[in-house]
């Protein structure tokens, strides 16, 4: 079947296009470092790029490209190149799009190793970050430099549940001829698109909602025209990010579950954020599907549903946080988030350590916020694992 005119569901079960040749339902494992040629005219076929064909796993293997073409299909992309980890992506994005003498606008709150990564590594190459709240698009604007290239933009952004208005920050950097990346992780192909919303780059750590199961560690980079996908793939395949053709098989395996996954997390997380929204000992909570979120309106436009991430404050502070995260039982106090267990975790801490407090507290991550990742356990022992935590409080 065409699955590019097939529905979400439809796409995530058929979609991918790599037949077996002994007819298996379900494409194999090529666990192969490399692949052998008909004859040498084949051989130079191959490599000089006059046929299709597979010559060296980290250049192409076909467990990794049905999985790349599914998700390609999912953010409605050109194409896409998968990653042996999310921040391997990430770093893909970096070196095909920034260069000695650049700029990069992004989020003050983006992933803790996302931004670390930039402000202490990058600068030795020449390049240059700038740090704003993103959810206010005049901040955009004003960051905005003469060789900024790239708008990096994570909504919503991790752990404070901003959400940037994705189509009005498009306009902005295309005005001053900028690419933008989302980091759509926090959401899914599933909850929302950025390539429709006119983003030229997408990205994800696979290790969260599109696998699902926590048992492996992955990235992908989508985009939107074969020209930005050339410059990507060239990036993984010639610095070696590629993912192993197991770890690719098991994370196709966990995409094919995905809308009912999130389907199910994100109506626990509703009545759990309902819960946690008049719990006394709760002094705020930030999550897309409740009317107090400060972009609740541009969530609705945006996505198509709140998700399962939320972040709140205790009242009491760290100290009452640290309680709550110490004498939960059936949430585990792990970082990660996106797979069928409720995680729980403290970014100031963990995730976001590595900032400086004032760079922290700058972006919105207190000392005192919690994050919660709800999973698909029954949402009363959820609830009542939550409730009992603040009860010691």
């Amino acid at each position: 079947m065409d699955t590019k005119k097939a529905g979400f569901n439809s796409k995530l079960i058929h979609a991918g296009g790599i037949e077996d040749a002994l007819g298996s339902a379900v494409t194999p494992i090529y666990q192969t470092s490399t692949f052998r040629f008909k004859d040498a005219d084949h051989g130079a076929r191959c490599f000089s790029g006059e046929e299709k064909g597979y010559i060296y796993t980290r250049l192409g293997n076909p467990t990794i490209e049905d999985l790349e073409n599914t998700l390609a299909e999912l953010e409605n992309g050109y194409g896409a190149v998968v990653t042996a980890s999310g921040m391997a992506a990430v770093n893909t994005v970096y070196l095909a799009f920034l260069g000695a003498g650049s700029h990069m606008v992004s989020h003050n709150s983006v992933y803790g190793p996302s931004r670390g990564v930039m402000e202490k590594l990058y600068p030795n190459f020449g390049v240059e970050s700038t740090y704003v709240d993103c959810t206010d698009p005049a901040n955009i604007e004003k960051a905005i430099r003469s060789n900024s290239k790239l708008l990096y933009l994570e909504t919503p952004a991790n752990p404070t549940m901003g959400i940037t208005d994705i189509a009005k920050a498009v306009e902005i950097a295309h005005q001053h001829g900028m690419l933008v990346c989302v980091d759509n992780t926090f959401c899914s192909p599933y909850i929302q698109k950025p390539l429709d919303l006119g983003a030229d780059i997408v990205l994800h750590s696979m290790t969260k909602f599109i696998n699902g199961h926590a048992d492996i560690v992955g990235g992908c980079v989508v985009t939107r025209n074969k020209e930005l996908y050339d410059k990507v793939a060239y990036v993984m395949k010639n610095v070696g990010f590629n993912m192993d053709p197991h770890q690719a098989w098991l994370t196709r395996r966990g995409l094919k579950t995905l809308s009912i996954r999130i389907e199910r997390a994100q109506e626990n997380a509703r009545k759990v954020a309902a819960f946690l929204e008049k719990h006394p000992k709760i002094e705020w909570i930030l999550y897309p599907g409740l009317e107090s979120h400060p972009q609740y309106e541009l969530a609705k436009k945006q996505m198509a549903g709140p998700g399962s991430m939320m972040s709140f404050g205790v009242k009491g502070g760290l100290k009452a946080g640290k309680t709550v995260m110490d004498n939960v039982h059936l949430a585990l106090l792990a970082v990660s988030l996106g797979g069928i267990e409720t995680l729980i975790q403290h970014p100031a801490s963990m995730t976001h350590s590595k900032l400086s407090k004032e760079e922290r507290e700058e972006a919105g991550i207190t000392d005192g916020l919690v994050r919660l990742s709800v999973g698909i356990e029954d949402v009363e022992d959820i609830i009542a694992d939550l409730d009992h935590a603040l009860s010691l409080v």
